[in-house]
């Protein structure tokens, strides 16, 4: 039975991640600490006629750890992830889900692609064999939304469900949009985030044709994703799932939840100016972090910490720079800025729920993560973007930028508990 009370205050009471730095939030969190990079050599597949040869994969990854073998051959990879990291979360945030309501609990993961993998190897064998050979498990595998209703299904979580495709904003779109139907009394419970495997011979080599991603570091990969450096020259693509679960805050009082942080603010605009390009203004972004502060009643010299964006793109990192100046005035010269990005590569769709991760990390650890590969700053990025060591300071309030093709912005605010 839905309530019509509207909900004040939510938080997040269980986290999962699976990235090439760890596949749980205590490793992941380690590692981005010690300002280690999971970037090498991508090896998935032979990169030698591949402009960027460099990745940011998740290894030794086993699905039968996480789903049955048989349900397991049917789904996309990015299934899979979303699967494994919902796992994590709903234990992490010890909830059972043999004693919820599964009326009053729901999903919402996104993926900025969906089942690449899939749609690769089912065009070979529709050339190579025909269609009769096609399988019948290929339309539910590939469409965007199966990861939420599988998890749905493994939780027979039965309240609000649906999934978001926003490119490389779908994992903050997800989180937010999950944060309103709380707030609407919706849900007591919701599970979200973003998951994505878009790393095979046809998603790389897509990107590549935009030439979105770093070329000049194949033979270092570890220094590619070089987010606000002045050498940096594209993104590193990664794969992976973040994913988190929401709460009201009566629902996690009364069952003597850990609460990580409360999720105070949530905003999105679009730049309606480019299909890849940012606004070169950075007015839609600068709207959208405005717009969620307000949301979540924060002026902007409370916010201590910016999860960026921060792409290594050369656009991306100079148009954020525009926009934190333009919607924190003076301020964002006090502001702490970090890319995680500059470590886990860019995981598309599923970036915003592992950045989402980490912000509510910052606030619980009181630890900033670095930009790691910042070696020659660029005047056009003239921020503190806390370079290559990470910094113990006072953190009360956390955003989390993420923006993606089609001029999509998102942004989260995160405060102390």
């Amino acid at each position: 039975m839905e309530s019509d009370k509207p909900v004040s205050k939510v938080v997040v009471t269980g986290i999962g991640v699976i990235t090439s730095l760890g596949h749980d939030i205590d490793t992941l969190w380690a590692n981005l600490l010690a300002g280690k990079s999971g970037v090498s050599r991508l090896e998935q597949f032979d990169v030698t006629t591949f402009p960027s040869q460099v990745a940011s994969e998740v290894r030794d990854f086993n699905v039968e750890d996480y789903m049955d073998g048989k349900d397991a051959k049917r789904n996309d990879r990015y299934t899979h992830f979303a699967v494994a990291a919902s796992r994590m979360a709903v234990k992490d945030g010890g909830l059972d889900p043999e004693n919820w309501d599964p009326e009053r609990v729901g999903v919402i993961i996104g993926s900025g692609i969906g089942g690449m993998m899939t749609i690769q190897e089912q065009s070979k064998r529709l050339f190579d064999f025909g269609a009769r050979k096609l399988s019948p498990f290929m339309i539910p595998s590939l469409i965007a939304n199966m990861a939420s209703g599988i998890v749905a299904i493994e939780f027979k979580a039965r309240g609000p469900n649906m999934s978001v495709v926003s490119a490389c904003s779908t994992g903050s779109h997800a989180i937010g949009e999950a944060l309103r139907v709380i707030q609407r009394g919706e849900a007591d419970i919701m599970i979200a985030g973003g998951s994505e495997s878009a790393i095979t011979e046809l998603g790389f080599g897509g990107f590549c044709s935009m030439r979105a991603m770093s070329t000049k570091y194949n033979d270092c990969p570890e220094k590619a994703s070089r987010p606000f450096d002045k050498d940096r020259d594209g993104f590193v693509m990664g794969d992976g799932a973040g994913v988190v679960i929401l709460e009201s805050e009566e629902s996690a009082k009364a069952r003597g939840a850990k609460i990580y942080a409360e999720i105070a603010g949530y905003a999105s605009t679009c730049d309606a100016h480019h299909i890849t390009m940012p606004d070169p203004e950075g007015s839609g972004l600068a709207r959208c972090i405005t717009n969620a502060l307000k949301s979540a009643g924060v002026a902007p010299e409370e916010v201590d910490y910016v999860n960026a964006h921060g792409t290594s793109t050369p656009y991306n990192d100079k148009f954020e720079t525009i926009a934190l100046k333009k919607a924190f005035g003076e301020y964002a010269g006090k502001l702490m800025i970090s890319s995680t990005k500059s470590m886990t590569g860019h995981l598309l769709g599923a970036a915003g729920g592992v950045e989402a991760a980490v912000s509510c990390k910052t606030l619980q650890d009181q630890v900033v993560a670095p930009t790691i590969n910042y070696t020659t700053p660029d005047p056009d990025c003239d921020l503190d973007y806390v370079p290559n060591v990470k910094r113990e300071a006072p953190v009360k309030v956390a955003i989390s930028n993420n923006s993606g093709f089609g001029g999509h912005n998102v942004t989260l605010v995160f405060k102390q508990v």
